[in-house]
């Protein structure tokens, strides 16, 4: 992958976030849970990368809260499941 900006957690809703072109969520699904678990367990966090339609960003923050569809981050701000393009911790 190209070098992605790394881009504050505070600056996410000032993007337009956009579908990936293919869907990860599904091979994301179990490195999701494991984010959870540190955010909320141990406060740790991940580096979550997304799709926008500037291109695509990254941030490193604790996600909180985990659906079907988003993953929700510090102050409420969600990121639909199918703007992401990968996860590490």
């Amino acid at each position: 992958m190209a070098t992605v900006e790394l881009i504050p957690k505070e600056d996410i809703p000032k993007y337009t976030l956009a579908r990936a072109s293919e869907d990860h969520v599904s091979e994301l699904r179990q490195k999701l849970r494991g984010a959870l678990r540190l955010g909320n367990e141990f406060k740790s966090k991940a580096t979550i990368t997304f799709q926008t339609v500037d291109g695509p960003k990254r941030v490193e923050t604790t996600v909180w809260t985990l659906t079907d569809d988003a993953l929700q981050i510090k102050n409420g701000v969600v990121l639909p499941l199918g703007s992401l393009l990968d996860i590490d911790y």
